[in-house]
């Protein structure tokens, strides 16, 4: 498969690399378009292959074409990539851009793949939720979900709308999980605690937790029952947060991260 990169910032570059480490895709057979003069100069220090500045015939014999443009910048673009297009897939990791969208501006050229990853892709553990217009067959879509599972895991959904949905958990996810370090380590600072104390006590306690919950099929609630003895401290603080409704309040920035996603792809 011969695989066109149009825009490679932080998740282009991510797609390269790992495209490239898990050997799915041979080195020649991977192109980048990218308009950044500096940012041509550093890929190609980098040995990123066939790195261009402008599309040409090579767009022609590309299988794939993966969008990682910013959604400003898609309708110029599109104009300009739309004589060498075909019935390629074309996956398109902009938020807020409908696959009806994408198509209209592709003046009705190309396969659809819309998908929504997360930060953590970077490091290959990644949460990408996608899905793909009604002209792409299995065949593609279980190619198109090794591609992408190899910047970690994959949820395909057949109802679009639920990359709205996605967008709020696992996109915006990571800085909810930010947030919650953040708070807890400014709050051991208070305690007493060094800036480099809190961050170790706070980080590997985190991660703990993540691989206990990944260990075996008990829920977080049966965890939580696990740490909480009763009357203890544990069960101090949950009761707090229940008092104050954190959990409340957490459901709605989610809901309002859901609202917000809506309303830029309008």
């Amino acid at each position: 498969m011969k695989i066109l990169i149009v825009g490679c910032g932080n998740m282009g570059s991510t797609y390269v690399e790992s495209f490239m480490r898990s050997k799915v895709v041979d080195p020649e057979n991977l192109y980048v378009v990218e308009t950044n003069a500096n940012r041509i100069a550093e890929l190609k220090g980098r040995n990123y292959p066939n790195v261009y500045s402008n599309f040409g015939d090579f767009v022609a014999g590309s299988d794939l074409i993966m969008l990682c443009v910013k959604p400003q910048d898609f309708e110029r673009m599109a104009h300009e990539l739309q004589p060498y297009l075909g019935d390629q897939l074309v996956l398109s990791i902009m938020a807020g851009m409908s696959i009806d969208k994408i198509k209209a501006t592709l003046g009705g050229k190309g396969r659809i793949v819309r998908a929504m990853p997360n930060l953590p892709a970077q490091l290959g553990y990644g949460m990408t939720v996608f899905t793909v217009s009604n002209d792409v067959d299995k065949i593609h879509l279980f190619a198109i979900q090794n591609l992408i599972n190899t910047t970690g895991k994959s949820l395909y959904v057949d109802n679009e709308s639920m990359l709205d949905a996605a967008t709020a958990v696992s996109g915006s996810g990571p800085a909810y999980v930010f947030y919650f370090i953040d708070v807890i380590t400014e709050a051991a600072m208070k305690m007493g605690f060094t800036q480099r104390e809190a961050e170790l006590l706070v980080k590997q306690t985190f991660a703990g937790a993540v691989n206990l919950l990944e260990s075996n099929n008990l829920t977080c609630k049966e965890w939580i029952t696990r740490v909480a003895s009763r009357g203890g401290t544990t069960e101090a603080a949950l009761k707090s947060f229940t008092e104050t409704k954190v959990s409340d309040d957490i459901a709605l920035g989610v809901n309002a991260a859901l609202n917000r996603s809506i309303e830029l792809g309008k």
